[in-house]
């Protein structure tokens, strides 16, 4: 179910694929634990327990707008909390009004933030964050992506500086499941920020740490993990305030091309499309920039220059590209900026 969450960004076919505001000691996970999806949110539907139906997706039966507002209300009730937590969180996709409900509903999103303080004790070495603990906090998390995603909720969850308070989870390095899973849930909060373009979430992620962070993740994370960083790392590219920011420094540059050049080499020995398609639409556009261009004519991996008219290319890489001709049409349009071909 935590995978699955996470693989929505590709199963839609949404994904194109510094200094700032810092937490002690961090430095920087994505799809929640129940369910899979980054919920599309709108509106909201009454404030009373009595008020009107809580709307579900495509068209099902209306659900009891006093079961869900129960749930919520439970979340301040430390005895009820972990019960409500996960009977939220299996629902959220379907209950178009979750993400306003548990903004505005008193003391929850305070609650949600207690449930992520709570742990850090546990995240310091030696580690003794537990499965449980992990599930848990998963799911206050993946009710966080809930209002992430949301665009009533998101100008909120941006000005509270809430994002920042996972920063903790993103910077662990245990490889246990726990932490995987707790890096992943984490890193899809902050997938569900970028996927809708917008300057106000650039902007804000820009004055942070999530770069470095996702470069770390990216360089030393689980496949999936590494997938989740490169997304967020490419919609920060694709937005022009990122690609200044990146390119406006040899080492910021290097730093985010060193990587990916890590990850070629490693996609040759451990092939995967999903991952090999986010690092090229990075090249690409980091191709984009006139002094970036110029670094790239000299650190472009080989083996993706290999063959200019791509027939012969490292068997890995070839495969991949079969598999997806705008991988491969991106990879030709590289070439073709940096005058390779």
């Amino acid at each position: 179910r935590q995978i699955a969450g996470a693989m929505e960004y590709y199963s839609n076919g949404a994904m194109l694929g510094g200094a700032g505001s810092r937490i002690p000691g961090v430095g920087m996970g994505a799809a929640p634990l129940h369910g899979a999806g980054l919920p599309g949110l709108a509106g909201m539907s009454g404030a009373s327990m009595s008020g009107p139906a809580v709307a579900q997706r495509g068209g099902g039966q209306q659900q009891s707008a006093e079961e869900v507002y129960h749930h919520v209300q439970d979340l301040r009730v430390a005895e009820r909390r972990e019960h409500a937590l996960l009977e939220l969180s299996k629902r959220r996709e379907s209950l178009t009004d979750l993400a306003p409900i548990l903004w505005h509903s008193f003391g929850t999103i305070v609650a949600l933030i207690q449930e992520i303080v709570c742990i850090y004790p546990q995240l310091s070495p030696p580690p003794t964050l537990t499965a449980p603990a992990s599930n848990r906090v998963c799911n206050s998390l993946a009710l966080l992506q809930c209002v992430a995603s949301h665009p009533e909720t998101r100008p909120l969850f941006l000005k509270a500086h809430i994002p920042l308070l996972l920063y903790p989870f993103l910077n662990t390095v245990s490889k246990d499941r726990p932490f995987e899973y707790l890096r992943l849930t984490s890193l899809g909060v902050i997938g569900a920020l970028v996927k809708v373009d917008d300057a106000e979430v650039i902007s804000f992620l820009l004055q942070t740490e999530i770069i470095p962070l996702c470069l770390r993740i990216m360089e030393t994370g689980s496949e999936l993990s590494k997938t989740v960083a490169t997304f967020i790392v490419q919609k920060l590219l694709l937005d022009d305030m990122g690609l200044t920011y990146i390119c406006a420094t040899a080492e910021r540059f290097y730093a985010v091309s060193s990587v990916l050049a890590k990850m070629v080499n490693t996609l040759q020995q451990n092939p995967s499309i999903r991952l090999l398609k986010h690092v090229i639409r990075c090249y690409l556009r980091l191709s984009d920039n006139a002094r970036a261009r110029e670094a790239l004519r000299q650190c472009l991996p080989e083996c993706l220059q290999a063959d200019p008219t791509l027939q012969h290319l490292p068997e890995p890489i070839m495969n991949c590209l079969r598999e997806d001709s705008a991988t491969k049409r991106w990879l030709l349009s590289l070439l073709q900026n940096l005058n390779l071909r």
